[in-house]
């Protein structure tokens, strides 16, 4: 069976590609499998800085497979394999890039959001078409409606309407839409500053951005005081400090942007 998602690693950039184009990338059983396996990898690799998710064909991901969605196969529908595949890039202690060279629908568009940093053409769209297929868009929403203000959850989520790649900026949803010919410089611009970044303050940096605050902020200012101080006396802060001194790159910084 040909493989459906794709790994490769160079200068501390792990892509991971999704070539399902038949079927508009959807998120069919093998396809979810190998998303995870490459995911699982590529966060394991301590030579891996900074993860893709790219995509071949015109589509970067329509949503769950909807063939393999009407088994009764609990497995075929992926209840429990896909809020898992969100929750590891949402909870990836290394930066992850979404690059959209085309439009997404649904469980599509959960990834996207779960990802750090969302690219897209400006000519894709986007809609959460779930409720009228008779669905409700309820998993995508745990990493969606973090990205969204309440209105413009209730509106595209009631309404299923499509929209593009500007609105998807302009609402949270996306970090960047571009001309076509731009998206490769676009994303690379991206990923070579989050490459920059400390490995173990970039994991503390998403950790804290995801956590839930103290409900006081005299709770939250010390939680904070004792992050920042382990960082200030780590490893790599005290090398941060002394290569800004030097006027040279950390050594963490990949032999590629130095």
């Amino acid at each position: 069976m040909d493989e459906l998602v794709h790994l490769a690693v160079a200068d501390g950039i792990a892509t991971i590609t999704l070539d399902s184009p038949h079927n508009r990338n959807a998120l069919s059983a093998q396809l979810r499998r190998e998303l995870r396996d490459h995911l699982s990898a590529a966060i394991a690799d301590d030579a891996v800085r900074v993860i893709v998710l790219d995509h071949t064909g015109k589509v970067f991901c329509a949503g769950m497979d909807l063939k393999e969605s009407r088994s009764a196969d609990s497995e075929k529908q992926g209840v429990n394999e896909f809020p898992a595949i969100l929750e590891q890039i949402w909870t990836s202690p290394k930066p992850v890039v979404a690059k959209l060279a085309g439009p997404a629908r649904a469980g599509g568009v959960g990834i996207a959001a779960a990802c750090d940093i969302a690219v897209a053409v400006d000519t894709a769209t986007f809609a959460f078409s779930e409720v009228r297929i008779g669905v409700v868009p309820a998993v995508i929403s745990v990493t969606v409606l973090p990205r969204l203000s309440t209105r413009q959850a209730h509106e595209l989520f009631l309404t299923g309407e499509t929209f593009d790649a500007r609105r998807a900026a302009e609402i949270g949803l996306l970090n960047s839409a571009v001309a076509a010919d731009e998206l490769d410089a676009e994303v690379k611009r991206y990923t070579d500053m989050l490459a920059l970044g400390a490995p173990n303050a970039m994991a503390a940096t998403k950790e804290m951005l995801i956590g839930r605050r103290p409900s006081s902020m005299d709770d939250a200012f010390a939680q904070m005081l004792e992050l920042s101080a382990k960082h200030f006396a780590g490893e790599e802060g005290q090398e941060g400090m002394r290569a800004f001194a030097e006027k040279r790159k950390p050594a963490w910084v990949p032999d590629a942007l130095k």
